[in-house]
Order: structure tokens, then sequence, then C-alpha cells
């Protein structure tokens, strides 16, 4: 936990106080890690319902290219990430990797065509890091502009479209991966068909003097309950979703990540725009190849999670570990503890029994597919 005497507000830090979140220090900033209904009620209102998520803290940036055409930004970003964004389409969003040259990963992000500029949305607590990265690299082509006076705001669940279409009825008629500009409340914002939690729902960047009005609009929705970072993580987890420090670092690489979808063909061996960014010499051949170890998701029996930083073996006995896991807790929704993390690559194979090793006993545990909870994004 962060100092508190040091921790940053977001522009929604007020209100979740006001609201009886339970303040926590995270990535430098003071966040609610739950509310009074507490986080496996707030899980599950997620999944049935609607919840709303404050994710001020992310970094929101602009590369608005000094031509003015926007295919410019996009060839200069794919020199810092393994993936087709030249393809992406205006109004279209995608998932991203900034790499390094081992191979490692330094971030991931999402990254949207807005036209005539990218909007990229990076991890709270690389923000710093990646701004840097992108003015360092891209400031040739691109103006990198840091969106310091904007929240943004996740709603996610079965309930979060028409309960954002009752303030901006145009929302309806976006799928996943969608964005656009959508006046609410009299406001532009910038509204995405995504989210971190495996719902359908949305994300939205809101001006910073009119986020509490937003945020109290849908909270009067009865189907709308504030949640925190605790359900977050526990809903991520089980659609199988990448906490950044956790299950992805700078120590592993895409394939290994099990993160191959997010490299379209285009920039593989072969591609027409092949290779060309950080460690590709590392990562196109693992294509091939394979990677050492993999991420996979794990399932323990009975009813006791395991943490991240376990360490996995083969069996009862043996003294060398197999892996080890980066994410794991308890699944409300799957009713059962879950769990991810990495292990060799000989012993990825769905079905494979392991046992991790927790206070000196060495409980088993099954490679599991994932997600632990099927996605309900709209296509």
């Amino acid at each position: 936990m962060d100092d508190s005497t040091t921790l940053k507000k977001t522009p929604l830090t007020a209100l979740s106080v006001e609201l009886g979140g339970k303040m926590v220090g995270f990535a430098g900033y003071e966040m609610p890690v739950q509310f009074p209904e507490g986080v496996l009620k707030e899980h599950l209102h997620t999944r049935s319902k609607a919840g709303l998520f404050d994710v001020s803290h992310m970094g929101q940036v602009i590369l608005r290219p000094r031509s003015g055409h926007v295919e410019d930004a996009s060839l200069a970003l794919e020199r810092l990430v393994p993936v087709d964004i030249l393809g992406l389409k205006p109004g279209r969003q995608r998932y991203a990797l900034f790499t390094a040259a081992d191979g490692g990963i330094l971030d991931d992000l999402m990254v949207a065509n807005r036209g005539d500029h990218l909007f990229v949305v990076v991890n709270a607590a690389c923000k710093k890091q990646d701004v840097a990265h992108m003015r360092d690299n891209l400031s040739d082509v691109c103006e990198v502009v840091e969106l310091t006076d904007r929240a943004l705001v996740a709603l996610q669940g079965p309930a979060a479209e028409s309960a954002l279409a009752a303030l901006a009825p145009e929302v309806a008629g976006m799928v996943f991966m969608d964005v656009r500009e959508v006046l609410i409340l009299g406001v532009p914002c910038i509204v995405s068909r995504s989210g971190y939690s495996g719902e359908d729902g949305y994300e939205v960047s809101v001006p910073e003097a009119s986020a509490e009005a937003f945020v109290r609009a849908l909270l009067a929705n009865p189907d709308v309950h504030p949640v925190g970072l605790g359900a977050r993580d526990s809903l991520r987890l089980e659609a199988g979703l990448c906490l950044y420090g956790n299950d992805i670092d700078t120590g592993t690489t895409p394939v290994a990540a099990a993160l191959e979808w997010a490299v379209q063909k285009v920039r593989r061996t072969g591609g027409a725009r092949a290779g060309g960014f950080p460690g590709a010499d590392v990562i196109l051949p693992e294509f091939e190849q394979g990677a050492s170890r993999r991420r996979v998701g794990i399932a323990p029996e009975g009813r006791a999670p395991i943490r991240g930083g376990i360490d996995l073996y083969a069996d009862e006995i043996s003294t060398g570990p197999v892996g080890h896991i980066t994410s794991g807790g308890f699944g409300p929704t799957a009713e059962a503890p879950v769990a991810m993390g990495y292990v060799a690559a000989s012993l990825s194979d769905i079905g494979t029994r392991l046992y991790a090793e927790q206070r000196g006993r060495r409980m088993p545990v099954t490679i599991a597919a994932l997600p632990f909870v099927p996605p309900k994004y709209k296509r």
C-alpha cells in the first residue's frame, strides 16, 4: 500500500469516499478497494446488472500526427508495438503491447483510431515511463499529449447498455471495440465499448469538471452500483485477462504470455510489415518454435484459493519448481478458486496435474482452459 500522505486523487475520489469506499493506495493514487456492499456482492452485481468503476488513474494520451494524416501516427506507433495499427479503422480500438529489445513486455495498452489522431490508454503504474517512451520515440512524427484533465469511468455488465443509453441513446448501436465521441449531459465524451471484466460494457473518458455529475447520473439507475478494485481484480481473473506487473512484465514475451492473438499476421514473419518493433528478433521466432514456458489457467482442487507468488511442482516430492502462480483468488461466478500462472511449456496442456506449495503443504491443481467465465462482449 502506498503512503497515504503522498497519494494522488482522481476527479472521483471525493465521491468514492462519500459513497463509503474503503480507500487504499494503488499505483500512487487513493482508490476504492470496495464499497459497503463488499467485494463478493460487487462482483456478482457486475455479472448480473452493472458495475461502475473509477479508472481515472489510467493514463490517457493523444498521438497527433504532425502531417495531419493518422496513417503516419499509426506507422510510427508500430515502431514500438508488434501490432497492426495501420489496419485499425477509424472508430475502432485494439489491444497492444509495448515490447523491449529483449522481447519482454513494458506495458499493455489500448489504441483507438480517432480519425485524425490516435487515442491511447496505458496502465497507471506505467504511465510516466510510457509517456516518456512515446515522446522519446515518436516525437519526430507525432505530438504526444498526455490528457491530465479527464476522468475515465468503466461501466460493465449486462445492464451497462441500457444504463448508458438512457443518457446517450447512440451508444446502443456500438459493438465491441467501437470508439466514438458522444455527447453525454451536454458534454463531449470519448466512449469505447470495451472493458476489463469479460462483460459487455463501456469505458468513458469525460472532462474532469463533468465527471462527478456523469457518475451521479449513472448511479441514479438502480441497476448501477459502485465497484472497487477488489471486484475489478476478481472479474478480470475469471475473464483470463492479464494484470501488468503480475501476469505480464519485462520478463515475459507475448508468446510466453499466450498473447499471440494480439500480434496480427501482417506483423509476423512473412507479413507485409513483419518485425520493426523492439524484440522482434526474439518474439517472432517464438511463433514457430514456442516459448520455454507459458501462461495458463490453473484450477486448484477444493475451496481454498491460491495466491500469486506460490510455486508449482510436478509432483508431491520433487524439489525443483516447474512454474508459479501470478494471480489467484476465489472466483465468485465460477464458484471455485481460480488462478493464472506460468509453467514449463511441456506441462501446459489442459488437464495436466501439478502441485502448489502453500504453507508447507502441496495442494493438487489442474491446468485449466481460459477464461474461467465466458466473455459476453457485443460483437
